[in-house]
């Protein structure tokens, strides 16, 4: 699977061991940055992830920062983008299943690596059940 991944300084180290993770598992990861500590503001990071998640040109993206929160935020602002901050690897599941959120946003101030990496695992391993469930994400996007 393709994809990206972002942070802000806030969400460094825990970026690194999400990005090393996935590309383990054989995923393809296409890093956005920030790459250094130094302070940076998350939206510049943030957007061209859920950008390329909205273009398909990343089947899904992962966003940290301090708690998962701003780059939330960003990605949502973005048309076509479901975005979920979860801490637990239940919500995890449940924002594909329930949401089909094509964006996983963690804290690294919130969670630690294992339970991070797990979110991501319940995250990754999960399909969009669809059914009802289409009819409430249409009703995100704008529809009836």
């Amino acid at each position: 699977m393709k994809i990206a991944v972002g942070c802000d300084h806030g969400g460094l180290r825990l970026k690194r061991a999400v990005a090393e993770h996935l590309a383990a598992a054989g995923h393809e990861v296409h890093d956005v940055g920030t790459h250094g500590p130094e302070s940076v503001d998350y939206p510049e990071f943030a957007r061209p992830v859920a950008v390329g998640v909205a273009s398909g040109e990343f089947e899904r993206g992962i966003l940290v920062c301090g708690t998962g929160q701003g780059v939330a935020m960003t990605a949502n602002a973005v048309p076509g983008v479901r975005a979920a901050v979860v801490s637990d690897t239940f919500s995890a599941a449940m924002a594909t299943k329930h949401n089909d959120a094509r964006v996983l946003c963690l804290g690294e101030r919130v969670l630690g690596v294992g339970l991070a990496l797990e979110c991501v695992d319940a995250w990754l391993n999960s399909s969009f059940e669809g059914g009802r469930h289409s009819r409430r994400v249409a009703k995100i996007e704008g529809g009836s």
